[in-house]
This record gives C-alpha cells, sequence and structure tokens, in this order.
C-alpha cells in the first residue's frame, strides 16, 4: 500500500538543517493481566471475536466496573521502574468520545490525576562519535482501559474511507493499559530518528523485564503514537504538531519520524502550514497520511468518573513493590555482555536488531551464545530485513532455534541444512524436526553412501586425485564441493575430506 498522494519532501539533510525537530511519545502498553481493567473478562489474545464481553465492558446499562488490583499494581511498578514519583492519590475520568471502538461512548481514563508523573529513562544513542548518553523525560504514566478493534473491509488501503463496511471485535475493549506520556524530547536534530528508536526500544525491554506485558508490538501489546513538529533553527516557540497513530515496531517509529521531519520542513519552507492531525503510518514505504483533526484535552469533556474511588496506594505496599524491580536494563544489558564475552558493538548490534532478547532466551533454553549469536544476527536477522520486518515479528521462536543448534551440534545437520531448517519453519511447515523430516533434511552420516559419492568424484576428476595423492591436501576441497553437491549438501564436510584422503592414501596436512 502506497501514500494516496505523493506529498514533496525535503531532503533529511536539508530539513535538519533548518529545522529543529521536537519529538514527544505516548507508548499504549497493554497489561497481561488475566481480566480485563474493569470486569471479570478474560484478555486471551486471539480469542473469537466477541466473546469475551460482558455488560460492564460493552456499557450496558446498570452495569458498575471495579477496579483491577494486579492492573494497579503493574502501573506502579512501570512508574517506579521509570523513576516516576506514584501520586497518594488518584483517580480515573471518562474521556467521552463518539465512535464505535468504544460501545460505551467514552473511555475510562486518567485526566489531570495519573497514577505516576515525573520520571525518566536513561537511552544510549549510537552516533559517528560513539555512544551517547540521552535522558528522555517522562511527564506520566496513567492507567486506562482499551478499546475495541475495528477492521474495514474492502477498499485499498484498510481504512474506513473505500471500505464497504466495517466490523467491530470488543474483546480488546477494556483491557488494561498503561500510556507513558514523555515530556517534549529536543535533541540535536540528526539524532531524532535514533533517539526515536532507541527511547522505545529501551522502554520496551525495561516492560518486559517487569513481566507486566510481552510488549509484542506486531499484535498490538504496545503502540507508539509519535508527535513530532518543526521549528526554525533559533526559535523557542515550538510549531504545530502531528502525531502519527498506533506505529507497531520498532524500525517503523524511527521511521515515522525521519518521514514527518522531511514532510513538515517540505510544507514549511514552500510557505504551507502544518496542521494539527492525527497520522497514519505504512509500512510499505514509510510514510504517513492524514487522518483526522487532532483533538484538544477540552473536546473529550472529561470529568471524574462516578463509578469508581479514588486510587490512593499504601506507602508500604508502594516500597513492597519497588523491591520487586528488576535490574535497570543498562546495567543488564553491561552483566550479560561480560558473561557472553562480547564487544559493545556486538551488544549494541544485537538491540538495533531487536534480537537480545531472542538470543537471551536461547541461551536460556542451553544454548551456546555465540551459537545463539550467529543464528538470530545471521540467517534470521537476514530474512527479517529481506522481508521489511522486526525479527520478533517472523515466527520463528528461541525454542525453535535451540533446536536448530543442537540438531547442529550432534551432527545431525550442517549449516546448509539448518538454514532450509529455518526456511521451513518460517514458512510454516512446523518445528525443526517435521521440517526435518518432510523435507529429508538429515546429514548423510552413513560411511558406505559418502564412499560411493567420493568415488565417483575422484573417479570423474583423476587429475585433482592425482594431485591430492602428490601431497597437494587442499586439492581435497574440489572432491568435497563435488561431493556436497552429489549428496544436495546434505553430507558432513569434515567427515568427507577425511574419507577422501583415506581413500588416496593421503595424509591430512
Amino acid at each position: 500500500m502506497t501514500r494516496d498522494t505523493a506529498e514533496p519532501l525535503m531532503s533529511f539533510e536539508d530539513a535538519i538543517a533548518t529545522f529543529d525537530p521536537v519529538m514527544g511519545f505516548e507508548v499504549h502498553v497493554e497489561l497481561n493481566t488475566l481480566t480485563k481493567m474493569f470486569c471479570g473478562c478474560p484478555t486471551e489474545f486471539g480469542a473469537p471475536p466477541n466473546t469475551q464481553v460482558c455488560p460492564v465492558c460493552l456499557g450496558l446499562p446498570g452495569a458498575l466496573p471495579v477496579v483491577n488490583e494486579k492492573a494497579v499494581e503493574s502501573a506502579i511498578r512501570i512508574g517506579l521502574a521509570l523513576g516516576c514519583s506514584i501520586a497518594e492519590w488518584s483517580r480515573f475520568a471518562r474521556k467521552n468520545y463518539f465512535y464505535p471502538d468504544m460501545p460505551k461512548d467514552f473511555q475510562t481514563s486518567q485526566y489531570d490525576e495519573p497514577i505516576a508523573f515525573n520520571g525518566a529513562l536513561e537511552i544510549l544513542v549510537e552516533t559517528e562519535g560513539g555512544r551517547r548518553s540521552v535522558t528522555v523525560e517522562i511527564e506520566r504514566a496513567h492507567m486506562e482501559e482499551d478499546t475495541g478493534k475495528i477492521l474495514h473491509v474492502g477498499g485499498a488501503t484498510g481504512r474506513i474511507h473505500g471500505a464497504d463496511y466495517s466490523l467491530i471485535d470488543y474483546n480488546r475493549a477494556g483491557v488494561p493499559l498503561i500510556e507513558i506520556v514523555t515530556k517534549p524530547i529536543e535533541v540535536e536534530p540528526v539524532l531524532a530518528p535514533a533517539v526515536a528508536r532507541a527511547y522505545v526500544t529501551e522502554l520496551r525491554e525495561l516492560i518486559v523485564a517487569l513481566g507486566v506485558s510481552d510488549a509484542h508490538m506486531h499484535q498490538g501489546s504496545m503502540r507508539v503514537d509519535a508527535n513530532l513538529s518543526l521549528k526554525p533553527r533559533g526559535r523557542a516557540e515550538f510549531g504545530t504538531r502531528t502525531e502519527t497513530k498506533n506505529v507497531n515496531s520498532i524500525r517503523s517509529v524511527e521511521r515515522a519520524v525521519r518521514f514527518e521531519i522531511q514532510r513538515q520542513a517540505a510544507v514549511l519552507q514552500s510557505g504551507g502550514t502544518i496542521i494539527q492531525e492525527t497520522r497514519h503510518f505504512h509500512e510499505s514505504d514509510g510514510s504517513t497520511t492524514s487522518g483526522r483533526v487532532k483533538e484538544e484535552a477540552e473536546d473529550y469533556r472529561y470529568f471524574p468518573e462516578p463509578d469508581l474511588t479514588p486510587v490512593a496506594p499504601d506507602a508500604t505496599w508502594i516500597e513492597t513493590l519497588r523491591a520487586t524491580l528488576p535490574e535497570p536494563p543498562l546495567k543488564r544489558r553491561a552483566r550479560i555482555r561480560e558473561e557472553w564475552g562480547i564487544t559493545e558493538h556486538d551488544m549494541q548490534s544485537l538491540i538495533n536488531a531487536g534480537a537480545l532478547e531472542l538470543v537471551e532466551q536461547t541461551v536460556a533454553l542451553g544454548a551456546d551464545s555465540a551459537d545463539a549469536r550467529k543464528w538470530w544476527m545471521g540467517e534470521i536477522a537476514r530474512i527479517s530485513n529481506e522481508r521489511g520486518l522486526d525479527i520478533v515479528q517472523l515466527p520463528i521462536t528461541p525454542a525453535d532455534v535451540y533446536r536448530i543448534i543442537t540438531l547442529t551440534s550432534n551432527g545431525s545437520l550442517n549449516d546448509k541444512l539448518a538454514r532450509q531448517v529455518i526456511e521451513g519453519v518460517l514458512a510454516g511447515e512446523g518445528g525443526p524436526d517435521e521440517v526435518v523430516a518432510a523435507r529429508g533434511l538429515a546429514v548423510v552420516s552413513d560411511d558406505g553412501a559418502l564412499l560411493e559419492a567420493v568415488d565417483a568424484a575422484l573417479a570423474a576428476q583423476p587429475d585433482v586425485a592425482a594431485k591430492i595423492r602428490d601431497g597437494k591436501v587442499q586439492a581435497a576441497g574440489a572432491i568435497v564441493g563435488a561431493v556436497m553437491k552429489a549428496t544436495a549438501g546434505k553430507a558432513d564436510a569434515g567427515r568427507v575430506r577425511e574419507l577422501i584422503l583415506e581413500r588416496v592414501g593421503a595424509s591430512p596436512s
């Protein structure tokens, strides 16, 4: 899917030479509670549409909400991990808007009294001069409920405009959310896209470490709204911002920021005006397109939720939760780097690829860290780049990779066959063992079969065989290649070389 209209863009280099970008992020994190925020409906992902609903989350008359204690606990732990102050007293509010994804016609959220406020998250950004520390200030983290999911059917864009009809699934309506809002972020203009990526990467790692969400962006359990405005170099007053909604991958956050810098710069340079609006991000080409004029807070007509009591967490409880916080991401990475014996550059490559957590999980299953990095950062990363997806979006798990490593280590597979197994797993053909069986990919380990292939190759290349007999054992590579070709890559190259030398009576060099 491409942009409806090809809006003019200024080159990124010219844009950042003329304007200073100001960013802000609103990150919505779905909590992994067993039930919804204000009712007892389950929150299982992927359930049949509209099967996880009740009078409360459907907003039927007379149904009263009750706050999910586990969600409050998770909100406090997120706030503490971000260095926020936890409010002694906070309350919910009704955010009124009329859109079919929220059957009540309002969303229960927090407005002027969030549960957590004034925090910060330190991130590291790669620059030409090395890694740089940047502190992103957190304005607030507040509790709310998620909306339902709308599917627009028909048309070319998947949006409501041009659709034949729309379907609504209310299973997600009422799922607990934490919205984490930054203060305005002003950095050296050239670093803005990288800072955007690093912030979302660091925040996602923290959320996963806390165990409060799986933070699967491709499934919508972590979604990013990226706000961006430009101001002419040297001016203090912020420009008009746009909000790119529901960006669902780390890579896409970086691309969305870069695109909006280029687009807004072109508009301003031509004498145009930036409209305060929401925008949609398109994965296919990294562009954004106009959504709707952005509402202000007064448009939502917030007022205190009359059916819910304020949240007033006990100070002792807060300190108990503080004691459960995991190792901070920066310290954790330093520890892992030392344990695995890798360089800072290697660690940053893992982070940039979004593969650190996947490699760590593979190692936790018993794999050697070098083997785990080899496959995640090699063949699998290549495929993710080829497909334009974050590596976590590929349908292959740490358990799959661990099994492939095991099969390779015990000689059942060689690297070429292992790559084919990965291909099969990604194609949905089953787990590694199922792919090996279905495709017949096991290494040929029977010496009898290998000797037949070796004899045939030696007979076909007598001049090479003679060189090997004369002591030029490096010439055996040609025979090894012929045997590998004859066995469709299923032979153990090391064993084949041994058999060749034995056959011609040569000694290994």
